[in-house]
């Protein structure tokens, strides 16, 4: 009785560290991978359960307990990789599965000895993680917690693929009958105990350091588009220039304006014109990558920095940003109104400064007004110096363009 009730401290810890991590995720408004580590635990836990509470020498124990193990082992390793912007590729973890299976079926099958099932099972556990490793260290991120968390995950991958050997070195032989008396399964239980407390505080500093970190870039959102604020995304731009630089990557800037603003603010209201530059924050959100940054610099100008991205593709970009502005609904409008946008982009030269590339961009958007606007203009292609005066028939058009 006692021995059942000890074994029961592990995977209550465990669900513990699962309702931590599910609570983060709630009150924090983390991301998913957050919930996602999460769920591991508690499919983890799953696992043990099964094994301590199933008849020893049940056919389907190791099958059972192999199957909530590999969930959670592969949610935990999506989760983290995911945590980094890397992808795991689920594809080999599944064959990875599937062999383990069939040989883990053809032993169980053939003998009653569980020494063999151990090393089968945990071999595939082994292999998973150093999968997850080797896909961590791909990711070009690589602070003092995403070392801590590889180092966590190389200690899973080390763990699963030495230990089962090395405890059936002392213990020859393990009848399924007697499993739950085993040293082995003594061992199990501290070394998974000892696993699961390192993972969670270590994950659990991660979830923390991004949740601060969220609440920090909270107070450098603009509120009404959902982007940067102008001081913090021209902050962003003075760290990514010189990394651009440094390690030869393309970085384009896109400006964007709202056409004829003003004129909507004078012909349906502020709350119009809220409610448009709301609209097209959500799109340009939408619309880019993680990697790159957006903000909005003044009423209804906005900057989008395109990391690792050749001048031509970021043009591309900003046409389609564009495009489904140009069909986006505003309900602040009359049924029939579409808003449009110009755009001006420009790709760092070596040495430029932040103020000299958004000169430049900022010119290509002149240039984009001054031609009929609802266009893209290039910098590299107009090869623009100087910003393009607004031409002097600014109120014909802005007649024409509202009818």
């Amino acid at each position: 009785m006692q021995t059942q009730i000890l074994g029961l401290v592990t995977p209550l810890m465990v669900l513990f560290f699962a309702a931590t991590f599910a609570v983060l995720w709630r009150v924090g408004r983390m991301k998913r991978h957050v919930l996602g580590y999460g769920i591991a635990f508690a499919l983890s836990a799953v696992g043990f359960l099964i094994t301590h509470l199933l008849p020893a020498d049940a056919f389907y124990l190791f099958h059972l307990t192999q199957l909530f193990y590999t969930l959670g082992t592969t949610v935990m390793l999506v989760s983290v990789c995911e945590r980094v912007g890397q992808r795991l590729h689920l594809g080999s973890m599944a064959v990875v599965y599937l062999i383990s299976a069939f040989v883990l079926g053809v032993a169980v099958s053939f003998s009653n000895e569980v020494g063999s099932r151990l090393v089968i099972v945990n071999m595939g556990y082994g292999v998973m993680f150093a999968m997850g490793v080797t896909t961590l260290l791909t990711a070009r991120r690589r602070n003092v917690i995403d070392v801590a968390i590889i180092a966590v995950m190389a200690f899973h991958a080390a763990d699963f693929l030495v230990r089962p050997t090395l405890t059936l070195l002392f213990e020859q032989s393990i009848p399924a009958e007697v499993y739950r008396d085993s040293i082995y399964y003594s061992l199990i239980g501290l070394v998974l105990g000892v696993k699961g407390v390192t993972a969670a505080t270590v994950l659990i500093g991660a979830t923390i350091a991004e949740w601060t970190t969220s609440l920090r870039e909270s107070s450098e959102r603009d509120a009404l588009s959902g982007l940067c604020n102008r001081g913090a995304f021209e902050e962003s731009m003075r760290n990514l220039l010189p990394r651009a630089q440094t390690e030869g990557r393309p970085l384009s800037l896109v400006v964007v304006d709202i056409d004829h603003f003003k004129k909507v603010n004078d012909i349906w209201g502020h709350q119009a014109g809220d409610q448009a530059i709301a609209g097209i924050g959500k799109l340009i959100g939408k619309m880019v990558r993680g990697c790159d940054t957006a903000g909005r610099i003044g009423g209804e100008e906005f900057c989008i920095a395109i990391w690792n991205c050749p001048n031509n593709a970021a043009e591309q970009l900003a046409d389609r940003i564009r495009q489904a502005f140009e069909r986006l609904k505003h309900s602040g409008l009359s049924n029939d109104v579409r808003l449009t946008a110009s755009f001006g982009v420009a790709t760092a030269r070596d040495g430029e400064t932040y103020e000299q590339l958004f000169a430049r961009a900022d010119a290509a958007l002149y240039r984009a007004k001054s031609s009929g606007r609802n266009r893209v203009e290039n910098a590299e292609e107009r090869h623009l110096e100087e910003p393009m005066p607004e031409p002097k028939s600014e109120l014909i058009e802005l007649k024409r363009a509202v009818g």
